[in-house]
């Protein structure tokens, strides 16, 4: 080949980069959080993390003669039941209609976000089960931790979790085929769990309460971990993934990730470089057609206590 065909096809190459580079969108401007939105799980259902003295709390369910504990000892299958049982029962009872009664909460003191919704008295969707969160959490203010709506800032112009809890962030808008690119890194996490990325999410209503993980697709940058988190499924999916090669990279360490998917046939690809700058590793393949379907895409925070964060994202229709 002569050299004026090697310029050519160089100049070829870099028209097509810098078109891509056109095409693609920015998610996040390094300084506001705008166009995405935040669900937190704690903040509608009770977890074990969210308990501080399950003992104490326990015994409140057992043997407690207020009117609270009277109440939920009544709608609870088995009050002495071992504490992921426990959390299950009474967050049946949160999902319910209100639990708010004036006589039953007489001398509780209620947050100012409490007064607030029990003013607007929801009757179903998230406000209903945010209200029935926070009156769980004023009747035991010794027992339980006070849950909050959000778990995300921009930090140092990154999008940053805060390990309020479980939870997701997602981007107002839907995508179906996509290359979505990103440079993350997982902090720390005590309990510890790799960053995640979810895609094919289900976007919930208008106040209603989104499913756990958005019922999505997940993929863990750097390394390629996986779950699927569709209602049915919540389960490693380990038939529906694949390795395709081990990596090795520092969690801790700025990489820079590619996820190229496509709803249309369920199918999508992880690459990863470390560092951001070096020569990108396809790490991880899915596929299942039943899987695809338009949606957000979303940074889940597996659970309280994890530090990660993303920063540069964008995303091109493909």
């Amino acid at each position: 080949m002569q050299r004026r065909d090697v310029l050519k096809l160089a100049t070829v190459a870099a028209a097509a980069l810098r078109a891509q580079a056109a095409a693609s969108t920015s998610l996040f401007n390094g300084s506001s959080l705008d166009g995405w939105v935040q669900v937190e799980n704690n903040a509608t259902s009770l977890r074990t993390e969210g308990i501080k003295d399950p003992d104490r709390f326990a015994t409140w369910l057992t043997d407690g003669a207020d009117p609270m504990s009277v109440f939920l000892r009544g709608r609870i299958s088995n009050p002495g039941a071992a504490l992921p049982d426990l959390v299950k029962g009474i967050n049946q009872v949160l999902a319910g209609p209100s639990i708010y009664e004036k006589d039953r909460f007489n001398g509780i003191v209620l947050r100012r976000e409490t007064v607030e919704l029990v003013v607007q008295n929801p009757k179903s969707g998230c406000q209903l089960a945010r209200l029935n969160k926070l009156l769980l959490e004023d009747a035991y203010p010794e027992e339980l931790a006070q849950s909050v709506t959000t778990g995300w800032v921009v930090k140092d112009g990154a999008m940053a979790s805060t390990g309020a809890g479980r939870g997701v962030i997602y981007t107002a808008a839907d995508y179906t085929r996509f290359r979505l690119a990103f440079t993350m890194r997982h902090v720390s996490g005590d309990p510890d769990h790799q960053a995640c990325a979810l895609i094919f999410c289900t976007r919930p209503g208008a106040d209603e309460v989104p499913l756990d993980a958005l019922g999505g697709i997940q993929l863990q940058p750097p390394n390629g971990g996986h779950w699927d988190y569709r209602p049915g499924h919540n389960n490693n999916g380990n038939a529906i993934f694949t390795t395709i090669q081990k990596t090795q990279f520092d969690p801790h360490s700025w990489s820079r990730v590619e996820i190229t998917a496509d709803a249309s046939d369920g199918t999508a690809k992880m690459s990863v470089a470390q560092p951001p700058e070096a020569q990108p590793v396809d790490v991880l393949a899915f596929k299942d057609p039943s899987a695809g379907k338009p949606g957000p895409v979303a940074w889940q925070m597996h659970n309280a206590g994890l530090y990660d964060e993303y920063k540069d994202v964008t995303i091109q229709p493909v």
